[in-house]
């Protein structure tokens, strides 16, 4: 947790420097309305020669990455916030091993992870401290599990930064094809390890009238309802470790060669193309879901021996498997409080002539809030 607490701060300390500096200079307002918050202090910012063409180019290429329409979105009116949010983290992992009798599957997930957290916001900017629930009823202290992540939501472009990495937790969810499997669903299993980290990049194409960071930053209000399509672009890393001498006795003797595997490390590379709906169903309510289905190239090595031969284009096609990234979100805010939920899950495919493996991870987010201290263009002239 401290890891993601220094990783948040310091995004917040490199984000605020341009504000240090504007207090530091005449006060100019900025009165531009279809201005996304998060750029609107850079654009404040003054240089030394007042007409340059950098400031030129630098002004109106604010303008154009977060301009909207202002009938179909409204901007926050508050600088500052307090949240408190409950976050549910959970993961699973799907191995299939093929064989003349069907397909062996073993499923693993960790137990669902619960934090509570308390953030103070400037715009959309989040610093805060949440701790798991669970671990103040719990004598016994497990491997600790490390979760960190990035969400940056304008107008035009979505980033997602993410690392994660497993604890010693886990337990067998699906057992198939086994002698006497389903006794053992439900087994504690600490012989799967795993990391990923990441990254998602994804261009919204009718930002003016559809706004993500309504539904999953609260930085904006959807006023009417509106879609569009989306297109990105992902990179990741997965690393699994799995110690198959901890298995129960029946199930090691009954695997099959194909599941015979202690290290699975793969980088995977895909290209999206989906969709995004805000509903407005109701005065300040919104519903929004989206989906971005993947084409995804994934160079793998098992055991640490790479799994594609580089002179074999056959296999290498192979290689190409498909990735989703689905989101959904519901929120009420009518600019000065707010309530909602979000859902965000990963899911990953990974194929080959006698093994495959699908393993997906997310987060669920309950949260409520309140807005204050008013933006200067909003205050009511004494």
């Amino acid at each position: 947790m401290s890891a993601r607490i220094l990783l948040v701060s310091a995004t917040i300390l490199f984000l605020l420097i341009p504000c240090l500096l504007k207090a530091q200079n005449e006060e100019k307002e900025c009165v531009q309305t279809a201005i996304s918050d998060s750029l609107n202090c850079l654009s404040d910012l003054k240089y030394d020669n007042q007409t340059s063409p950098f400031k030129k180019f630098f002004n109106r290429s604010v303008e154009w990455f977060n301009a909207t329409d202002t009938n179909y979105i409204q901007p926050n009116k508050y600088n500052l916030t307090m949240m408190l949010e409950q976050s549910t983290w959970f993961e699973h992992y799907r191995l299939s091993g093929t064989g003349e009798n069907g397909n062996q599957l073993l499923g693993f997930a960790p137990k669902v992870n619960t934090k509570l957290g308390v953030y103070f916001g400037w715009r959309w900017i989040f610093l805060g401290y949440s701790f798991d629930l669970a671990s103040l009823f719990k004598k016994e202290r497990e491997k600790p599990r490390t979760e960190m992540v990035f969400n940056l939501y304008s107008a035009k472009f979505g980033v997602d930064l993410y690392y994660r990495k497993t604890g010693s937790n886990f337990r067998i969810t699906t057992c198939k094809n086994f002698d006497n499997a389903e006794k053992y669903i439900g087994t504690n299993f600490n012989g799967f390890n795993s990391k990923i980290k990441g990254l998602n990049a994804y261009y919204i194409f009718n930002s003016e009238k559809y706004s993500y960071p309504a539904a999953y930053s609260q930085s904006t209000n959807q006023k009417k309802s509106c879609g569009s399509l989306m297109a990105g672009f992902a990179f990741s890393q997965h690393d699994i470790t799995f110690d198959q001498s901890k298995l129960p006795q029946e199930i090691k003797d009954q695997i099959r060669p194909s599941l015979n595997f202690n290290k699975l490390a793969y980088t995977d590379f895909n290209l999206s193309l989906g969709y995004g709906y805000n509903w407005v169903f109701a005065k300040n309510c919104l519903l929004n879901i989206s989906l971005l289905p993947a084409i995804g190239y994934k160079k793998a090595r098992i055991n640490d021996t790479p799994t594609t031969p580089n002179s074999d284009w056959t296999q290498w096609v192979k290689d190409i498997n498909f990735d989703l990234i689905t989101r959904a979100g519901i929120t009420w805010n009518n600019s000065k409080y707010y309530v909602g939920a979000t859902l965000i899950l990963h899911t990953y495919d990974y194929r080959k002539d006698n093994f495959s493996m699908t393993n997906s991870f997310g987060s669920l987010k309950i949260y409520a809030g309140f807005n204050f201290w008013k933006r200067k263009q909003y205050r009511r002239p004494e």
